[in-house]
């Protein structure tokens, strides 16, 4: 394979991936004028407010919580520290809508939580203050809860880097732990936690099924009440083209604030940080530091919705349930494959060929993580139904057979849209794993002779292994949990987990959707753990 199929291969998947926000933009672009206006004078300032409310707190929860714990588990022996440092990971594996149905049932007025505080205390109804789990702020802990281990991960693995050299030296200068962790690793970690940060930002103003469910107005609502309830095409296109917009105004000031600081690694690793063994309170203290985001979004989600499941006196080993898994697992390991080589091919043509071509390609690939999956199902729908149509019609006039759908309704065209939606995490996590690495290496490898695809090859995968395994992993339990799109473009008769898990909660059956959404999270569960102690261990290696 030569260094031009490299580069068409590029811009193909960079393409495919922008084709449906193309038709989303065109649609708006084409819709009047009036309902722009409308937009604007009603609804518009609303999803505006939320949107950005939800983005400043889930970053700040997001950064705090993953790359706090990544510090911890990497530099720290504590009580459970080993443990944790797997169990840190394990919310990723539940959606956060799923974590919006559980502490609901929790903490809602008939939930246990109130009930148990009324009979204890003896008050009435109005007799006390309870928050409302079902508000903006319910919201963004319900995503900090699932979305730090973005942060957490690709953390993890940039301190595990690190050479030990820099942080020491500031040591040996009088430095405590906390201002060298403050003025050497964080910095040189910090490619990383933007790049997790950048990553849950995405998937906040692209969810849809937690803030229906928490009736929190924002971008994503507005798109599917205008394109599902209103059947307005045109306002729907143009809300998503605004998140569109915000979508790359984030990437863009995050590129601006990263500017030209860079930290390359000279040669060798030189030596890695020996853990520093805690004792007394902060060594409790760093165990419950640790503990606390696994409770929340995992542990007690798992107790909440198991007793959920057992009202529900649904089976788990009902035969439809194993067709449910298996359908699932198809489309996340073929999704995971495809968009991580994706991902490799978008990210090295942008490294190896840097210009504005290269850079606009890179950016616009990964836009689609920003974008409802019910949109870019529709915007891909769109051009492959008239695509089937023109190959049916000219086949129905030359030789007299009609070739019905080809792409339209196929697992085939269904795992391009979850590439066009996940691209930006195999994108991150390739940029995030040449961070450190100098181009000056690209250049020492071109000189001796290698071609670029050698110097992909024989360079950058190794390099980045580590971070396209966390990409991998993180693309399969999306896909497991991914929703919208699924339901509008999957072939007859070919439901997952989560299909099965919204039909049952949209019929208010909330009890019998615990058992799907069980399921989701188990299967979730065995690749996160296996892939993040692979990731330990290489670390330790």
């Amino acid at each position: 394979m030569g260094e031009r199929t490299l580069a068409a291969l590029a811009w193909i998947v960079a393409g495919i991936c922008v084709t449906p926000m193309a038709a989303a933009a065109i649609a708006a672009l084409l819709g009047d004028l009036a309902t722009w206006r409308g937009l604007i004078d009603t609804v518009l300032p609303v999803y505006v407010r939320n949107t950005l409310a939800l983005v400043a707190l889930v970053t700040t929860g997001a950064i705090a919580v993953g790359a706090g714990g990544a510090w911890l588990v990497t530099m720290f022996r504590f009580p459970g520290s080993r443990a944790l440092e797997v169990m840190m990971v394990l919310p990723l594996a539940f959606p956060a809508y799923v974590l919006a149905y559980a502490y609901t049932d929790l903490l809602q007025h008939s939930g246990l939580v109130q009930t148990w505080l009324r009979e204890i205390t003896g008050w009435g109804p109005r007799d006390y203050w309870f928050p409302n789990v079902r508000s903006l702020p319910g919201a963004a802990l319900m995503f900090v809860c699932v979305l730090y281990p973005y942060v957490y991960l690709l953390a993890r693995a940039a301190f595990a880097e690190q050479s030990a050299t820099a942080y020491l030296a500031a040591r040996s200068l009088g430095r405590g732990p906390t201002a060298a962790f403050l003025r050497v690793s964080l910095p040189m970690a910090r490619p990383a936690i933007a790049a997790g940060a950048l990553l849950a930002v995405m998937e906040t103003i692209a969810d849809y099924g937690t803030v229906a469910h928490f009736t929190v107005r924002t971008f994503s609502t507005g798109i599917y009440q205008a394109w599902f309830a209103m059947q307005d095409r045109a306002a729907a296109a143009q809300l998503a083209l605004c998140l569109l917009g915000f979508a790359l105004l984030v990437a863009a000031l995050e590129r601006i604030e990263r500017g030209r600081a860079r930290t390359h690694l000279r040669g060798a690793r030189l030596a890695t940080l020996e853990r520093t063994p805690l004792a007394g309170w902060r060594a409790w203290a760093a165990t419950a530091a640790c503990l606390a985001p696994v409770l929340v979004g995992f542990l007690l989600p798992v107790v909440v919705l198991g007793r959920m499941a057992v009202r529900s006196a649904q089976s788990v080993t009902d035969p439809r349930y194993v067709d449910f898994v298996l359908h699932s697992l198809t489309l996340a390991g073929i999704a995971a494959l495809v968009t991580v080589a994706g991902g490799v091919l978008v990210g090295h043509r942008a490294r190896s060929a840097p210009g504005p071509a290269t850079r606009a390609m890179a950016l616009g690939a990964g836009l689609g993580y920003a974008v409802p999956g019910g949109v870019i199902a529709v915007g891909l729908l769109v051009p492959f139904a008239g695509l089937d149509n023109a190959i049916d019609g000219f086949m129905r006039a030359r030789f007299g057979v009609s070739t019905g759908l080809l792409f339209t309704g196929t697992i085939g065209l269904l795992v391009v849209a979850y590439m066009a939606r996940f691209m930006a995490i195999a994108l991150n996590a390739f940029d995030a794993g040449l961070a450190a690495v100098s181009p000056n290496l690209d250049a020492v490898a071109r000189t001796l002779g290698r071609s670029a695809p050698q110097v992909l090859t024989g360079v950058h995968l190794p390099i980045v292994r580590r971070s396209l395994l966390t990409a991998g992993l993180i693309v399969f339990v999306e896909v497991m949990k991914e929703l919208p799109a699924t339901m509008i473009m999957r072939p007859f008769n070919f439901d997952t987990l989560a299909v099965q898990a919204y039909r049952l909660a949209a019929d208010e059956r909330l009890d019998q959707a615990a058992v799907p959404s069980l399921v989701i999270a188990a299967a979730g569960i065995v690749p996160v753990i296996l892939v993040c102690r692979a990731i330990v261990t290489r670390a330790a290696a």
